[in-house]
C-alpha cells in the first residue's frame, strides 16, 4: 500500500480516520515506542503522558550495526595486538571468492599501550610502573581520544588478570568524555578475539543506544521502561548494553513461543518464526537453551544469547532457474517492490506461490493482490526451464508452484533439525508452535516432515514477540573461565568464584526488581580435557530462595560426580560416545538470576523432568454455532485441486473444528489446513493443529509423493524439485558430519583450525558432495575412497576403514581419512555397499624426522612419519563394532619414525569414526524417507547437474589455448597449458618439473584438487562440488614434480608433505593466470610446527591475496588451497609454552597496481622452552607475480632473535633448528600480486 502523509501533524489522529487497505505512517519526530503510546492513549500534542509501564525490543543497536553507523569508538589495546580484530580468524568468507570482502571494523581508532599479563595472570610488564608513567599515559589517552565517543579496553590475558584493564577504566574516568566498556567486565572468558569484538561492539552500540532511550525515558517520566536482552531476560533501560541487543527482537518471540507452549501444558515446543525474509527457529525444553558466542554482521559476539537458528526463507524469498537447477532464496524481493503479487513487478515469491495454489486469499489481504502477475511470472520460469531441457512440455505451473514451496519447507525444515537432532533431540516429541507472518501457510508441511504431530498458534502469532516481553521477566547472566579440571569444584576458590558471580547476579535483579523471589540457575560448561566445544550443563538440583535468605542457602547440592554424570549423558545425547576415564575440564561457569514475576510465564522452570509434550487438551462439548459465513476456494494440493473452507480466525470459538484442507483468515496471517489435519480451537482461542495420521517423518507428505511418482522412472532425467531437495540434504549431511568431528576432536587443527572435510560418495567412490572446509580436499578424497574400495573387496556392514597414504589418493602423511561404507541391506550372503561416507582430519602429531610432521627437508616418505595403508579400523564382532586400538597403537608407535601423539592420534579417530557415524545414520534416514535406489538415481543427477553448469561455464569462453608457467623458490617449473574446445577443457601440466628431491612433490590427487577449486573460481556460482565437475575436463598430469611415481616402500617414494601444503599454492596461481582471474597471491601456507619429544603444534600463516580486475586483494587472509583458522592468541598461551609478542599487518608488502595487492602480516613467537621449531614455506625468494601491469607483493621472511646474545638473524625459507628458552621466531609473510598499471 501507499503511505499518505498527514496533512494536519499537530491534531490528534483517530482510528476512524483511517483508510481501510492502506498504511500510515506516523512521525512527530519521537521515538516509535513514544508515538506509538501517544496514539494510544488519544494523548494531544500539549498533554503530558502519564506513567506507564513500558517494556519493549529494539532494533536500533542492531541496525547500527548492520549499517555500520554507531559511535565513534577507540580500541585500547595491548601493544603488537592492534591488528589482531583485523586479522581475526584468517579465514575467508567465502571459500571460492577471489574479490575477497572481509567485516568492515567497527572501531576508528586503536591505541596501544605498554603493558603485558602472562596466561597464568601473572604480570610481566606493569601497565603503571610508576606516577610519572601514569601521566604519561594519561596524556596519551586524553590527546589521542578526544575525537571519540566511547573507548574499548581489551588487553591480552585480562579474562586472567583485569588490573590493567581496571587502570586503564580509571583513568579513562579521570579524563572523562568517553564511555568505557572493559572486556574483563563485558566478556570475562578466554578467547581474546571475540572477547575483543564483543567490547568494541559494547562501546560502539552503548552511546547510540543511550541517547535512544534516555530520550524515551525523558518523554515518558516516572514510566518503568524495560528493555528485552538477546539472553530473553528485561533489563532497566538504563542497564541496557550494546553487547545484549542484538537479538533484542527475535528474544521476544523465543519468551513469546515458550510462554504460548508451557500456558497450553506443553513442556516441550519448537518455535518456528517465518517472516518476510527469514525464519527464526529455536528449542525449548522447559527452560532456554543459549549460545555463548555468534556471529552476527561478521562480529564475532562472546556474550549468552538464546539459540536462534536463522535461515535466509521467508514469504519474500525469490525462486528462479539457474539453467540447471531451481532455488529459493536467500535473495529476498523486501517490501519494494516487493512479491509479485503485489502488483509493483516484483519477482517470484514464496508468498506468489501461496497465493497460486490458494493458500492467502487475495481479498483477504490487508490490500488486493494480483494472481494474474504471479501466474505470468511462474510461466516465465516454466519457459526457461523448458528452454534448457529441464521439463517437459507437460509439466504444469501448479507443479512447478507445489515443487517450489517444498524447496522452501525443506530449507526452514534444515533449520529446525540444526536445533533439535543434530543436538540429540526427536522434534516428534515436540509441539510446533507456529508464529510470524507467513509461518501458519507451511506449519503443517514443516510439521509433518520433522514428525510432529502437533501445531500450537497462538491468539497473538502475528505480534508473539510483543506478547513474550510482557510475559518476561527481569534475568541477569553472568560467567566467567575457570579452566580447571571437574575434580576442583568444591574448592575453596572456585565456591568463592561461584559466590562472587551469584552475589553480583542477584544483586543486579534486586536493583531492577525489588521484592518477590529469585531464582537461581547455576551450570558449568564441561569439556573433556584437550577438547575446544564444552557442553553447558546445569546444576542437578537447581533452588529458589526469598532475596533475603542467607549466603549460606545456596550452597551447592550437586557434587561433580553428579556434574559427571549429567555431561555423558549429554555428550553421549549429542555424538553417541563418551570417553571413560578421560579428564573433565570445567571451561567456564554461568548463572543466571530471575526475578519471578506473579504471571505463569515460560521462564518459570516447567518441571524437573519435562512430560512428554502432548497433554491432552479439554475442549468444550457440543451445542456451538456453526461457523458463519464459510466459502469454498480451490486449493492445489498433494498434487491436486481440492475444495477447501474459508474461515475468520475470528469466528472461530473454544470447541470448533475445522478438517482440512481449510483456509483460516487473520489481520495479520493466514493458516492453511493441510489435508489430513484439523484444527481446533482450544478454551484459551489457540488453534490447535493436529494431522490425523501417525505423524510419522518417515512418510512422504502427499506433494512428495505426487512428485516421487512422475520420477519413478529412475533412470529418466531429473525431476528439478527433487534434485534439489537431495542436493541439500546431501550437503546438510555433509555439514552435520563435519559439526560433530569439529565439537569431538582433541586436535587443534580441527576444533580451532577447521583444518578437516568430510564428504558423500556413490556406490563407486565418486564424489557427491563435499562440504565445503578445505580446498585442498577437494576432490581429492574420491581417490582415496576407490583405493580403499579395491584395497578391500570383502568389506562387511561395521567396517570402517583409516589410510594416509598419499599414492592411494591422500594428500600428505597428517592428513588421515576415515571411509565408511553405508549398507542399506546389511543382511544375506555378499551384501555390498550402497554409499560411502569420509572425513579427512589433519593430526598435529603423525610422526616423522620433525616434532608437528611437517619437516622442511624430509627427502623421502618414511621421513615424514607414520604411513598407515588402507586397513580396518573399526569392525563387527558379536554385532558390536570393536575399535582396533591395539593395533593402530602399535602401528604408531613402532614406525622408524613414530608419532609424538599417540593418545591424541586415537582420539581424533574415535572423534573421525563418530563423524561417519553421523552421516551414516543420516543417510539411512534419507533412504528410509525416499529409497536407496531413488537416493543412487539422484546423486547421478546432481553430479550431472555439476557437469552441466561447467560446460555451460566453459561454452562462454573463447576457444583458444594458453600457457602460464612460474616457478617454485628453487627454480623448478610449475606450467599449465589451458586449451578451451567449446564446452570441454583440457589442462595439461607438461612442463612441470621432474619428481623433487626434497618434499615439494604433489600427487595427482592434490592437482585435482587445485583444478577443482581453480574452476570452482571461475564458475563463480554456488553449485555442489563433486565429480561432475570435472567430467568435460581433461587432465594431462606427465610424471614428475605432479606426479610422482610410488615406490616399493616408504623408504624409497618421493616425499610430497611440501606438494600438498606449498604446491598446491602454485598450482592455483599458475592456473588462475592461464584463466586471467588473479594475480598472484602469497602462493604458501607459511607453516610453522614446534614442539618436543611430547607434543607437536602446527599451524599455517595468513598473508596477501592477489587482486582482480574488480578490486584490491584483502589484507592478512587465507588464500586459496587452505581456509584454516588460526589458534586464538590466548588459547594458543594457555595450552603451548609460547607467547605471542606481536601479530600485526605488514605494511606495503601488497603489490602496486591499478588494484592493489593485499598485505602480509608479521607474527612473532617467543618461546618459554627448548624446543623444536620448523618451517616449511614458499615465495621467500620469488615474489608473488602480478598481472597487467601490476607490480608483484612482497616476498615472506623470517627471522631468529636469540635471547642469549640478543642478536638477530636471516632464516631461509624452510629451516629446521632449536630454539632455547626465551628465543624468538619473527615471520613476514608474503604480500599479493597487484593488478593492472598504477
Amino acid at each position: 500500500g501507499r503511505s499518505p502523509t498527514c496533512a494536519h501533524p499537530e491534531r490528534i489522529l483517530h482510528r476512524d480516520d483511517l483508510s481501510h487497505g492502506l498504511t500510515y505512517e506516523l512521525d512527530r519526530g519521537l521515538p516509535a515506542p513514544v508515538l506509538a503510546i501517544r496514539y494510544l492513549l488519544q494523548l494531544r500534542p500539549n498533554e503530558v503522558c502519564p506513567a506507564v509501564r513500558l517494556r519493549f525490543g529494539t532494533t536500533r543497536g542492531t541496525n547500527a550495526l548492520l549499517t555500520r553507523t554507531g559511535a565513534r569508538t577507540a580500541l585500547i589495546t595491548t601493544t603488537g595486538f592492534a591488528d589482531v580484530p583485523l586479522i581475526g580468524n584468517q579465514d575467508r568468507p567465502k571459500l571460492f571468492d577471489l574479490n575477497i570482502v572481509k567485516p568492515e571494523s567497527l572501531f576508528c581508532r586503536v591505541v596501544e599501550v605498554s603493558e603485558r599479563v602472562a596466561a597464568n595472570g601473572r604480570i610481566l610488564h606493569p601497565l603503571l610502573p610508576d606516577a610519572s608513567a601514569r601521566e604519561r599515559l594519561k596524556q596519551q589517552l586524553r590527546t589521542q581520544l578526544a575525537d571519540v565517543d566511547s573507548a574499548a579496553i581489551c588487553l591480552m590475558n585480562a579474562f586472567r588478570n583485569p588490573t590493567h584493564e581496571i587502570e586503564l577504566e580509571s583513568l579513562l574516568m579521570e579524563i572523562g568524555g568517553t564511555e568505557i566498556s572493559r572486556s574483563s567486565e563485558v566478556a570475562p572468558l578466554i578467547r581474546f578475539v571475540p572477547r575483543c569484538d564483543t567490547t568494541v561492539l559494547d562501546a560502539y552500540l552503548n552511546p547510540i543506544l543511550r541517547r535512544y532511550l534516555d530520550r524515551i525515558r525523558e518523554l515518558l517520566p516516572g514510566s518503568n521502561v524495560q528493555v528485552m536482552t538477546s539472553a530473553g531476560g528485561l533489563v532497566d533501560a538504563a542497564s541496557f548494553r550494546g553487547r545484549d541487543c542484538i537479538l533484542s527482537g527475535p528474544a521476544g518471540g523465543i519468551v513469546g513461543f515458550s510462554a504460548a507452549a508451557a500456558d497450553a501444558g506443553f513442556s516441550r515446543a519448537i518455535g518456528f518464526d517465518m517472516g518476510g525474509t527469514s525464519t527464526d527457529v529455536a528449542r525449548f525444553d522447559g527452560r532456554f537453551e543459549y549460545q555463548t558466542e555468534t556471529v552476527k554482521a561478521g562480529v564475532r559476539i562472546m556474550t549468552p544469547v538464546l539459540a536462534i537458528e536463522t535461515v535466509a526463507a521467508g514469504g519474500g524469498s525469490i525462486c528462479g532457474f539457474d539453467g540447471v537447477r531451481l532455488f529459493v532464496g536467500p535473495q529476498s524481493a523486501g517490501a519494494d517492490p516487493g512479491p509479485a503479487c503485489y502488483g509493483a513487478g516484483g519477482p517470484l515469491t514464496v508468498t506468489d506461490l501461496n497465493v497460486f495454489l490458494g493458500r492467502i486469499i487475495p481479498d483477504r489481504f490487508p490490500f488486493p493482490l494480483d494472481r494474474t502477475a504471479v501466474q505470468n511470472r511462474l510461466t516465465e520460469l516454466r519457459q526457461q526451464m523448458l528452454q534448457a531441457g529441464a521439463v517437459d512440455a507437460d509439466y504444469s505451473l501448479q507443479t512447478l508452484a507445489e515443487g517450489l514451496l517444498r524447496i522452501a519447507d525443506d530449507n526452514m525444515t534444515q533449520a529446525i533439525r540444526r536445533v533439535s537432532v543434530a543436538k540429540g533431540y526427536n522434534p516428534a516429541d515436540y509441539v510446533l508452535v507456529c508464529f510470524g507472518g507467513a509461518g501458519g501457510q507451511h506449519a503443517c508441511s514443516i510439521a509433518r516432515r520433522l514428525g510432529m504431530r502437533r501445531v500450537l498458534i497462538h491468539p497473538s502469532a502475528g505480534i508473539l514477540s510483543a506478547y513474550g516481553m510482557g510475559q518476561a521477566d527481569v534475568r541477569i547472566l553472568k560467567q566467567t573461565s575457570v579452566l580447571r579440571p571437574l575434580e576442583d569444584l568444591h574448592t575453596t576458590e572456585l565456591q568463592q568464584q561461584r559466590s562472587a558471580l551469584e552475589d553480583a547476579a542477584c544483586r543486579d535483579v534486586t536493583e531492577q526488581h525489588p521484592g518477590g523471589h529469585i531464582r537461581l540457575r547455576f551450570a558449568l560448561q564441561l569439556r573433556y580435557s584437550g577438547t575446544d566445544s564444552a557442553l553447558t550443563i546445569d546444576e542437578p538440583s537447581p533452588k529458589s530462595w526469598p532475596k533475603s535468605s542467607p549466603k549460606s542457602a545456596r550452597s551447592a547440592i550437586a557434587t561433580e560426580h553428579d556434574f559427571l554424570r549429567e555431561f555423558e549423558t549429554a555428550h553421549r545425547r549429542l555424538f553417541g560416545y563418551v570417553r571413560p576415564g578421560r579428564a573433565v575440564e570445567i571451561s567456564a561457569m554461568l548463572v543466571e538470576a530471575v526475578s519471578a514475576t506473579v504471571h505463569q510465564s515460560a521462564n518459570q522452570e516447567m518441571r524437573s523432568e519435562p512430560s512428554e509434550g502432548n497433554p491432552v487438551i479439554e475442549l468444550p462439548g457440543d451445542g456451538l454455532p456453526p461457523l458463519p459465513g464459510r466459502r469454498t476456494v480451490a486449493v492445489h494440493s498433494g498434487g491436486i485441486d481440492q475444495p477447501a473452507m474459508v474461515a475468520e480466525r475470528s469466528d472461530c470459538l473454544p470447541g470448533h473444528h475445522i478438517t482440512g484442507p481449510a483456509v483460516i483468515c487473520e489481520a495479520t496471517s493466514t493458516t492453511f489446513v493441510a489435508p489430513g489435519w484439523t484444527a481446533a480451537v482450544t478454551p484459551t482461542g489457540s488453534l490447535m493443529l493436529e494431522t490425523a495420521g501417525d505423524g510419522s517423518a518417515g512418510k512422504s507428505p502427499p506433494a512428495e509423493s505426487a512428485i516421487s511418482d512422475k520420477s519413478a522412472d529412475l533412470d529418466a532425467s531429473a525431476d528439478p524439485i527433487l534434485l534439489e531437495l537431495f542436493s541439500n540434504q546431501f550437503a546438510s549431511i555433509a555439514e552435520q558430519m563435519g559439526e560433530t568431528l569439529r565439537r569431538t576432536s582433541i586436535s587443534t587443527n580441527v576444533r580451532e583450525r577447521l583444518d578437516f572435510s568430510c564428504a558423500l560418495f556413490d556406490r563407486h567412490g565418486q564424489l557427491v558432495v563435499n562440504a565445503p572446509h578445505v580446498p585442498v580436499h577437494l576432490g581429492a578424497m574420491g581417490e582415496t575412497v576407490r583405493a580403499v574400495i579395491a584395497d578391500h573387496p570383502d568389506m562387511r556392514p561395521g567396517d570402517v576403514f583409516v589410510t594416509n597414504d598419499p599414492y592411494r589418493g591422500g594428500s600428505h602423511l597428517p592428513d588421515v581419512t576415515v571411509v565408511t561404507p553405508v549398507f542399506s541391506q546389511p543382511t544375506g550372503p555378499s551384501p555390498s555397499p550402497d554409499f560411502f561416507v569420509a572425513n579427512r582430519a589433519h593430526h598435529a602429531e603423525i610422526g616423522g624426522i620433525a616434532p608437528g610432521s611437517m619437516p622442511p627437508f624430509s627427502r623421502t616418505l618414511a621421513e615424514e612419519g607414520v604411513l598407515i595403508r588402507s586397513r580396518r579400523l573399526v569392525q563387527l564382532r558379536n554385532d558390536q563394532p570393536v575399535f582396533d586400538e591395539d593395533g593402530m597403537r602399535e602401528l604408531l608407535s613402532t614406525a622408524a619414525y613414530p608419532s609424538r601423539a599417540v593418545a591424541d592420534n586415537l582420539a581424533d579417530l574415535t572423534a573421525q569414526v563418530a563423524a561417519n557415524e553421523a552421516g551414516v545414520r543420516l543417510l539411512a534416514e534419507l533412504t528410509a524417507r525416499q529409497s536407496v535406489a531413488m537416493v543412487q538415481s539422484y546423486m547421478k543427477h546432481l553430479q550431472a547437474a555439476a557437469s552441466g553448469k561447467m560446460r555451460q561455464c566453459l561454452s562462454r569462453l573463447p576457444n583458444g589455448q594458453r600457457t602460464f608457467a612460474d616457478a617454485l623458490d628453487d627454480g623448478t617449473p610449475v606450467c599449465v597449458t589451458v586449451q578451451i574446445t567449446d564446452d570441454q577443457a583440457v589442462l595439461d601440466f607438461t612442463g612441470s618439473g621432474d619428481v623433487h628431491p626434497g618434499n615439494l612433490n604433489a600427487n595427482r590427487a592434490i592437482v585435482t584438487a587445485a583444478v577443482l577449486y581453480s574452476l570452482r573460481c571461475l564458475l563463480n556460482e554456488d553449485i555442489p562440488l563433486n565429480a561432475g565437475v570435472l567430467e568435460p575436463v581433461t587432465l594431462i598430469i606427465p610424471s614428475g614434480i605432479l606426479n610422482p611415481p610410488a615406490g616399493s616402500s616408504p623408504q624409497n617414494s618421493p616425499a610430497v608433505v611440501g606438494g600438498n601444503v606449498e604446491t598446491s599454492q602454485r598450482l592455483v596461481d599458475v592456473i588462475l593466470g592461464a584463466f586471467d582471474l588473479a594475480a598472484a597471491s602469497q602462493g604458501t601456507m607459511n607453516n610453522l610446527t614446534f614442539g618436543d619429544g611430547t607434543f607437536g603444534y602446527y599451524e599455517t600463516i595468513c598473508g596477501g591475496a592477489g587482486a582482480t580486475s574488480a578490486a584490491d586483494g584483502a589484507n592478512a587472509v587465507h588464500t586459496h588451497m587452505t581456509n584454516t583458522r588460526l589458534t586464538d592468541p590466548e588459547v594458543l598461551e594457555q595450552r603451548f609454552p609460547v607467547r605471542l609478542r606481536r601479530f600485526c599487518i605488514r605494511s606495503d608488502s601488497g603489490g602496486a597496481g591499478d588494484h592493489r595487492g593485499g598485505n602480509g602480516i608479521l607474527r612473532e613467537l617467543e618461546f618459554l622452552k627448548p624446543l623444536h621449531v620448523s618451517m616449511l614455506t614458499q615465495r621467500r625468494t620469488r615474489q608473488p607475480f602480478g598481472l597487467h601491469g601490476g607490480t608483484p607483493g612482497a616476498a615472506g621472511q623470517q627471522q631468529h632473535y636469540v635471547s642469549e646474545t640478543q642478536t638477530t638473524h636471516d632464516l631461509p625459507g624452510c629451516f629446521s633448528t632449536e630454539f632455547r628458552t626465551g628465543d624468538r621466531l619473527i615471520i613476514q609473510t608474503p604480500g599479493g600480486g597487484g593488478w593492472g598499471e598504477v
